[in-house]
C-alpha cells in the first residue's frame, strides 16, 4: 500500500511540475525575448542575451510608448470606475428593492449576456458615429460601462449581506444612498477588489472594439500598438517582446496587490 501511495504522489508531483512549467514558460520566453535580437528569437534561443537596452532604446525612440500607455491606463481606469459604480448600484437595486417585475427584469438583463459581441458591433458603431464619438476615448468608455456579468457578480455577493441591517437603517431614517455608501459598500471591499481586477483586465486586454473605434495613432491603446508592431513587414521581435512585457506589467501589479481581496471576493466573503 505504501508503494502504491508513493507512486500516486509521484505522479501528482510530476503532473503539477509539468503544468507549472507549461504555464510559466511563455512568460519566461517573453522576458528572455526582450534581451535578444530578432534573429535569436526566430532561432528559438531561450537564454538571456545582451540586447535589452538596444531594444528599449529603439522602442522608445521610434514610437510614442508613453502616450499609448497612458491611453490604455486612462481608458481602463475610467471604465473600471464606471463599471464598479453602475454595476454595484444596479445590483443593490435588484437585491434590496422588492417588486413584482424585479425578477423578470433581472432575467431579461441576464439574457443579454447570450448576445455575441459580433451582433452588437454595427449598432454600437452607428451609435457612436451619430453622437460624433468616433475615434475618441469617450466613445470607447461610454459603450463599455454596462457590464451584466458584474451586476450578476455583485448581486450574488449581496445575497449574503444581512438584510436586517438594511431594514434597521431604513427605520432609523437613512436614505438609500446613505445606506449604500456608508453600510453596504464598505462591507464589500473584497467583492469590489475582485470586480476591479476583472474589469481592468477586460478593458486593458480589449482589442476588437478599440480597433473599430480608435482610428488614429494618437488614440491607440497598448493592445493595438502591440498588434501593429507584430504585424509589420519586418517585425523587430525583440522590440515587440519589450512592448508586450510593458503591456503585461499593470495587470501583474494590480493582481498581486489585490490578490487577497480577490480570493475573498470570489468566495463570496463580505467580511472586512
Amino acid at each position: 500500500m505504501k508503494v502504491k501511495s508513493y507512486f500516486f504522489r509521484c505522479v501528482q508531483y510530476v503532473f503539477l511540475v509539468t503544468a507549472f512549467v507549461l504555464a510559466v514558460f511563455p512568460f519566461y520566453w517573453m522576458v528572455v525575448g526582450t534581451t535578444n535580437s530578432a534573429v535569436d528569437i526566430i532561432k528559438g534561443k531561450i537564454t538571456f542575451g545582451d540586447q535589452l537596452i538596444p531594444n528599449l532604446k529603439k522602442l522608445f525612440a521610434d514610437y510614442d510608448v508613453g502616450r499609448i500607455f497612458w491611453n490604455s491606463c486612462k481608458v481602463s481606469i475610467l471604465t473600471l470606475i464606471g463599471q464598479l459604480l453602475i454595476s454595484s448600484m444596479a445590483a443593490y437595486g435588484f437585491e434590496f428593492f422588492a417588486s413584482k417585475a424585479r425578477e423578470r427584469v433581472y432575467r431579461a438583463v441576464l439574457l443579454t449576456m447570450m448576445v455575441p459581441f459580433a451582433a452588437l458591433m454595427i449598432p454600437l458603431f452607428r451609435l457612436i458615429v451619430r453622437f460624433h464619438l468616433l475615434d475618441t476615448h469617450t466613445g470607447l468608455i461610454l459603450t463599455s460601462l454596462a457590464s451584466v456579468f458584474l451586476i450578476f457578480f455583485f448581486r450574488q455577493s449581496y445575497k449574503s449581506f444581512p438584510k436586517e441591517i438594511i431594514q434597521a437603517a431604513r427605520v432609523d431614517g437613512a436614505g438609500e444612498f446613505r445606506i449604500f455608501w456608508s453600510i453596504v459598500a464598505p462591507a464589500m471591499k473584497a467583492t469590489y477588489a475582485a470586480a476591479a481586477i476583472y474589469s481592468f483586465m477586460t478593458s486593458w486586454n480589449n482589442y476588437m472594439w478599440p480597433l473599430i473605434v480608435l482610428q488614429s495613432n494618437n488614440q491607440k491603446t497598448m493592445q493595438l500598438f502591440v498588434s501593429s508592431l507584430a504585424s509589420a513587414y519586418f517585425p523587430e521581435y525583440g522590440v515587440v517582446m519589450n512592448a508586450i512585457l510593458i503591456s503585461t506589467l499593470p495587470m501583474i501589479v494590480i493582481f498581486f496587490s489585490l490578490q487577497n481581496y480577490f480570493v475573498r471576493g470570489i468566495t463570496g466573503s463580505v467580511k472586512q
